[in-house]
């Protein structure tokens, strides 16, 4: 089959926009060449190209189609202007169902042909993030776009981009690229993608973005070790690295001893968001002198003077680190709170100060429910956000709340006061720790409840895959902070104490708004804790555990109970027991039930009341009976103790008697009397199992 090769060549492409760019443009293509094109396209990024190779089908003949027209007896002008649109002539129409309808053959296609016709319009409608304007033209691209290269099956297909007036700076296709801008500058020709990657690597270029990250990640690896050292992992940094050289050559520098005194988050900061510089740990994970840089040419002197000169260079940025640092400390961290007042966090819901006056009322009130000394979490809270106003974090904003735990140490707060400084923005995503110690998880959880709530209280949600303000993380965090450290506390409880002060500021700031009224803080709270209850089941869903079973075990569509680990607890007892033969088997008896309630209910129901034991005959019935009367209570005092392995356990003893209650007792039976009493005794099973989990939405 035929092989496309595209490539769009243009000035550097920012790191961060290539992938995306090279997928966009592979499903782009991929659409419009759809009666031709045989699977995915591959695509491929790198610092000034992005492109795709693909196969197709020579050439297709497409089915014929149907096209309704306007309604017989329609205006003469619209059926002109359908028979325009589809360039065919009155003879061509019939009626049909009181429609004039088009039959339109099927038509033969070449691939060249398609592709022809295709390419200018997927290019010139092509978005990035961010586009420029060059020249006169009106076609735009996210950096000067200089070449287009088009094969199929080693010959061009010929096209360009100009529209009307527009030349579109005289872009067309053909069959040349360029290697390295200083190694091998030039053009040169190609016939295939094997040829077109291989002239590029023999023009310095590595094609594939993954390899070029395996030869810095190896090369960086293999350096370190033989200084005795270790590269910080950073994937990110990796990622954005392999898009900003064509040909890697890592190279080791050192860093000057006059600056090894500064924070190690502090220099790996300045390396990584100035320079692009990796950081480099010894073996007992103190900062090591050195620093990887990945160069995107093969010096002659073996990248001697490239690395002198990312000396220099750092040494500039550190010194600059360097004045932040001391003169911040000039000062104590709670000398910067004045400064908050003047910091908006955000239009509706106030500055920081006065966030931070609600987050020190919040901890407060989580304190004693996480077991953290009250005096503690509170001068913690109050200081957590004061480095926002230093002038290193107003440098380096990645560094909020790491540079508020140094300069509370420096001036002698409690160090675990500082840490919970330190520690307050975690979980940040995750793989990352969660805080352990009691002061910490209050102001961090403080912090998550104080974001969820007051950005809830002025409708700033989540709205489909939209959520600017992080609140999904957020949710995820505190969900994350509960579940590792097995706290116990109402969600709407306390997000009703978080909204207190949020509805005072907004009804001061706006009276007349009935949405800020004392009653509305109950249902927000309630929206809140529903939100996050509903993030903990994504969360489970992605973990493996199956959907119907967190339903069942959260209590259907809405969350009646928002204790999370009371929650975590009962699904977990759950999906064990479904998992095994015995809960299988006892679901399925249950669905039997619940369908045989259901149909009778809607005849005479509901058949709630009491069993009446002289009215069980059979001897399966009776032995049903005694079951429930065993397996009832059981499962009541286990749910008592919040037992959920053992409520289930209680509830599995039924399996044998239900069983042989469905094979040998039939509940219609033709005498009234006993009918009524079979189905009192099924409605009794039902809420006993009900009681436990609502079996009812489990699957199977």
């Amino acid at each position: 089959m035929p092989e496309l090769l595209l490539e769009l060549f243009s000035e550097e492409i920012p790191a961060r926009m290539q992938a995306r760019g090279a997928e966009d443009l592979s499903r782009a293509v991929a659409t419009a060449l759809t009666p031709v094109i045989e699977g995915a396209p591959k695509p491929f990024h790198g610092p000034r190209r992005i492109g795709l190779v693909a196969t197709l089908r020579e050439a297709v003949t497409t089915e014929g189609k149907e096209e309704r027209g306007p309604r017989v007896g329609a205006p003469d002008a619209a059926i002109a202007g359908f028979l325009r649109k589809h360039g065919a002539a009155k003879e061509q129409l019939v009626e049909r169902g009181g429609f004039w309808v088009l039959d339109k053959p099927g038509e033969s296609v070449t691939a060249r042909d398609l592709i022809a016709r295709a390419m200018p319009g997927v290019i010139r409608g092509f978005t990035w993030p961010k586009s420029m304007r060059w020249g006169t033209s009106d076609f735009t691209w996210v950096r000067p776009l200089q070449r287009i290269l088009c094969l199929l099956d080693g010959d061009v297909v010929r096209f360009d981009l100009r529209a009307g007036d527009d030349d579109a700076h005289g872009l067309h296709s053909a069959n040349l690229t360029e290697g390295h801008r200083v190694m091998a500058p030039g053009e040169v020709a190609v016939f295939s993608f094997a040829s077109f990657e291989a002239e590029l690597r023999h023009r310095r270029v590595i094609l594939d973005a993954a390899e070029r990250m395996t030869i810095i990640e190896e090369g960086l690896n293999a350096l370190a070790t033989a200084n005795g050292v270790q590269v910080v992992p950073d994937r990110g940094l990796l990622e954005e690295v392999a898009g900003l050289v064509e040909w890697p050559v890592p190279l080791l520098g050192r860093i000057d001893d006059a600056f090894m005194d500064l924070p190690p988050e502090l220099m790996r900061t300045t390396m990584r968001v100035n320079q692009r510089y990796f950081a480099m740990v010894t073996p007992d994970g103190s900062a090591a002198p050195v620093f990887g840089v990945v160069a995107n040419i093969a010096a002659i002197d073996g990248g001697r003077a490239l690395v002198a000169g990312n000396e220099r260079v750092l040494r500039a940025r550190l010194s600059d680190a360097r004045f932040f640092w001391d003169q911040d400390r000039k000062q104590k961290l709670e000398d910067f709170l004045p400064k908050l007042s003047n910091a908006v966090f955000h239009a509706k819901l106030g500055t920081q100060e006065q966030r931070v006056m609600r987050l020190v009322r919040l901890a407060g009130h989580l304190a004693p429910l996480v077991g953290a000394d009250r005096a503690l979490a509170e001068r913690a809270a109050l200081l957590c956000k004061a480095d926002l106003a230093s002038g290193m974090v107003g440098e380096f904003p990645e560094l909020q709340g790491v540079m508020g735990r140094y300069y509370a140490r420096h001036a002698g707060e409690d160090p675990r006061v500082a840490e919970a400084i330190g520690l307050h923005y975690r979980p940040l995503g995750p793989g990352d720790a969660v805080p352990s110690e009691p002061t910490a998880i209050t102001v961090a959880l403080a912090d998550k409840l104080d974001t969820l709530n007051g950005f809830f209280a002025v409708d700033e949600r989540p709205t489909g895959s939209g959520d600017p303000f992080a609140l999904r993380r957020a949710a995820l965090g505190l969900f994350r902070i509960v579940k590792d450290n097995s706290l116990r506390f109402s969600l709407g409880d306390v997000s009703v104490v978080a909204l207190e002060p949020i509805l005072a500021h907004l009804r001061q700031t706006d009276p007349k708004n009935p949405s800020f009224s004392e009653e509305y803080a109950g249902h927000l709270a309630g929206g809140v804790a529903e939100f996050i209850v509903d993030r903990v089941r994504v969360q489970l869903r992605s973990e493996g555990t199956r959907h119907d079973v967190i339903t069942a075990a959260f209590f259907g569509g809405t969350a009646t109970d928002d204790d999370l680990v009371r929650l975590l607890a009962r699904a977990d007892a759950l999906k064990a027991l479904v998992e095994s033969d015995t809960g299988a088997n006892l679901l399925a008896a249950y669905k039997r039930a619940a369908n045989i309630l259901r149909i009778e209910e809607k005849k005479d129901g509901p058949h709630a009341g009491l069993v009446d034991a002289t009215l069980l005959t059979a001897p399966e019935e009776q032995a049903l009976a005694a079951a429930l009367d065993a397996a009832e209570p059981a499962s009541r005092d286990a749910l008592a103790r919040e037992d959920f392995t053992a409520a289930m356990a209680a509830l599995a003893e039924l399996r044998a008697p239900l069983d042989a209650f469905f094979d040998r007792v039939t509940v219609n039976d033709p005498d009234a009397k006993l009918r009524a009493n079979r189905l009192r005794l099924l409605t009794r099973l039902r809420a006993a199992m009900d009681a436990v989990a609502d079996f009812s939405k489990i699957e199977g």
